[in-house]
C-alpha cells in the first residue's frame, strides 16, 4: 500500500512538471461588428488592412482592437490598463473623437473566442453582443 501511494505521488508531481496550468490572455485583436453576418458590409480589407467601409453605420456598429488600440468609426482609442478576470475583461481607455477627448471603461464578457459581450455596469439591463469577423 506504501509503496503505491508514493507510485501515485510521484506520478502526479511529474505530471505536474510535464503539464502545467496556463493562463492564456484572452485574445481581443480584430475587428468586431453586431452580426457577423453583415461583416463584409461593415468592414473593407485593403493591402491587408481593415478599415470602415463608407456606409458602415447603416449595417450596425463595430469596433477594431489591434493590440492596445480601439478603433471606432467616429473614436480612437488607446487601452491604458486591462484586467481579466476568468472570462471578463475591464479595460480602460482613453479615447478622442472630432470633437472631445474622455476616459471610457469597457466591460466585456467573453462568450468564446469570436463572441463577446459588452456591458453596461450603470445600466444592468443594457448589453451589446460582437462576432469577430473573418476577412
Amino acid at each position: 500500500m506504501f509503496s503505491f501511494c508514493r507510485s501515485a505521488m510521484a506520478i502526479s508531481l511529474v505530471l505536474g512538471v510535464m503539464l502545467p496550468i496556463q493562463a492564456r490572455a484572452i485574445d481581443l485583436n480584430g475587428a468586431w461588428a453586431t452580426d457577423p453576418a453583415l461583416c463584409a458590409l461593415v468592414y473593407t480589407k485593403k493591402q491587408g488592412h481593415v478599415n470602415f467601409s463608407e456606409l458602415s453605420d447603416i449595417y450596425g456598429s463595430g469596433f477594431i482592437i489591434d493590440g492596445n488600440k480601439i478603433r471606432g468609426k467616429a473614436a480612437k482609442c488607446t487601452i491604458t490598463s486591462r484586467k481579466e478576470d476568468s472570462d471578463a475583461v475591464l479595460l480602460s481607455a482613453a479615447c478622442a473623437s472630432a470633437i472631445m477627448k474622455l476616459n471610457v471603461q469597457f466591460s466585456l464578457k467573453v462568450i468564446d473566442d469570436n463572441s463577446i459581450t459588452r456591458l453596461f455596469p450603470e445600466m444592468q439591463q443594457m448589453k451589446l453582443n460582437y462576432y469577430r469577423c473573418t476577412l
